[in-house]
């Protein structure tokens, strides 16, 4: 059961949150009594305080006494934009999230809504005096995955075993490629793949010409998440590129150990770098003859039954990134991308296919967000039925 507390004097603000429907939201200018009006009145009952941000250090001093007082309490920063300086002292003092001073009566009603059919989640104890934003999978998910992919495993055995046995006839090198993903709550494991190129692959990259690469171009790639899967982890930067700043009146000068270069070429470098880490090669020859076949009707993917049935991934949810993506979506609003199960399939892709394979990084982004924001067991099963009808890719990847 989840009360809300308006706690700031914005007369637009209250309007809006009177008009929020099913929700009766209690009004107060002073954090003294919204204390008292978050005190639980029957069992399992938690409250979220929309905060009006005023003046640092009275905030400040509101929000750690509302955190003594109520430690349950979920409080919602209602801001503009704020400097990461000014982020930092909110967070430490115990603010839980933060929305739009200025969000209309349907966006106060989602933040509410999404806090409501998580609240077992979200205001679970981890010790007796912090709690922390974490995911657990559902009951309900989690018993679906077990059978799903134990029954998967053992129908598609022989198609595993016959897989396992051609990788290993046609060239050197394990059945099995693992890499390092990022799934729920920022969690690192070992994706599984069969392996679909030689195992010299990332040598026979740096031979490839720039021409073969499509996301080798002057600008940003289009398909982040469609960077090589059997590819060991590449350096996008130079390591231990440690340099002093030297400031004249026309530029700024990097000084290295052994190198001397002006900051505007510096960075002009490394962009192309980043611009150029995400590869995918047009009738790639790393990929073996098997590999080219599996990829095509996506039995490369089928291992990825083993992480979901010990826990890593779900049958539907967002796809586990590598760790050089996913540091880069650590913003507040990427937040609930990973507040969702990993997924051997998941919105975007049915989407993507639906589009014909024309979708940018920020679509979809947006639709891993969209899908933690509003999953349910009728949108999974929707889901892996588009995907099923799907399955057999156009595309020659």
């Amino acid at each position: 059961m989840i009360g809300v507390v308006y706690l700031g004097d914005n007369q637009n603000t209250r309007e809006r949150l009177k008009y929020v429907p099913g929700q009766l939201v209690r009004m107060t200018t002073a954090y003294k009594d919204a204390a008292k009006l978050c005190v639980p009145k029957v069992r399992n009952e938690h409250f979220i305080i929309f905060f009006e941000r005023t003046d640092q250090n009275i905030d400040v001093t509101a929000i750690t006494y509302l955190k003594k007082k109520c430690p349950d309490v979920y409080i919602i920063l209602l801001t503009d934009n704020m400097s990461e300086e000014d982020r930092k002292v909110y967070q430490q003092c115990g603010i839980n999230d933060t929305i739009k001073k200025n969000a209309t009566v349907t966006e106060l009603n989602k933040k509410i809504q999404f806090i409501s059919d998580r609240e077992s989640i979200l205001f679970e104890t981890i010790t007796p005096k912090f709690k922390i934003l974490r995911f657990k999978i559902p009951l309900w998910k989690r018993l679906f995955d077990i059978v799903f992919s134990a029954i998967g495993i053992i129908v598609l055995s022989p198609i595993l075993l016959i897989t396992a046995i051609a990788i290993k006839l046609e060239s050197k090198g394990p059945v099995l490629f693992k890499s390092k993903r990022v799934g729920t709550n920022y969690t690192i494991f070992d994706f599984l793949k069969f392996r679909s190129m030689y195992v010299d692959a990332d040598k026979q990259l740096k031979e490839l010409s720039k021409e073969q690469n499509q996301y080798a171009q002057h600008s940003e790639p289009q398909c982040p998440t469609c960077a090589i899967d059997d590819m060991q982890d590449m350096d996008m930067m130079d390591d231990g590129m440690g340099a002093e700043m030297l400031i004249s009146d026309d530029e700024v000068m990097l000084v290295g150990d052994d190198f001397v270069v002006s900051e505007d070429d510096f960075n002009k470098k490394k962009n192309e770098e980043i611009q150029n880490a995400f590869v995918k090669i047009e009738n790639d020859p790393r990929v073996t003859k098997v590999g080219a076949f599996i990829r095509k009707y996506s039995i490369d993917e089928l291992p990825q039954l083993i992480n979901i049935l010990r826990g890593d991934m779900s049958i539907v949810g967002n796809r586990p990134l590598p760790l050089y993506e996913a540091e880069r979506l650590t913003a507040d609003d990427c937040i609930d991308r990973f507040m969702a199960p990993a997924g051997l399939t998941g919105l975007w892709q049915v989407e993507e296919r639906g589009k014909g394979g024309n979708m940018s990084a920020e679509e979809r982004k947006q639709l891993d967000i969209k899908y933690g924001q509003t999953y349910n067991f009728s949108l999974d099963m929707k889901i892996i039925f588009r995907t099923l009808t799907a399955f057999v890719q156009k595309d020659n990847v």
